[in-house]
């Protein structure tokens, strides 16, 4: 039996959870990099940088291109980049309601300490 598609979406997050997964994401949004160059961004060991590429081929989000002796990482598709922009804009309002109200709560505080 197939598990409910709000479970595969429940996978599907858990799996992007990770820093490095994320930041792997992130950078080849720019275009295929190979390996070093990822290692050099990222600045993880490099076993702990294949775990994470393999979790993310494995999940078909990444592909990974053999030119010559250089293996290089590819987003599988455009959707990846538009849930990535799509996180950002939602953080990007979070962030900035969080900061209105510590802005809220420095005004209140001064103005206690006025009277």
């Amino acid at each position: 039996m197939q598990p409910p598609l709000y479970q595969l979406k429940a996978d599907f997050f858990r799996m992007l959870g990770h820093p490095v997964r994320i930041r792997v994401l992130e950078l080849l949004q720019e275009g295929p990099l190979p390996v070093r160059d990822l290692l050099a961004d990222i600045g993880v060991e490099p076993s702990n940088l294949s775990q994470q590429l393999a979790q993310l081929r494995r999940a078909g989000i990444v592909v990974s291109l053999r030119q010559g002796s250089t293996v290089r990482y590819a987003l599988a598709g455009p959707d990846v980049a538009d849930l990535l922009r799509a996180a950002r804009r939602i953080l990007t309002v979070l962030l900035a309601d969080r900061e209105q109200m510590l802005d809220q709560l420095r005004r209140s505080e001064v103005e206690l300490d006025a009277s």
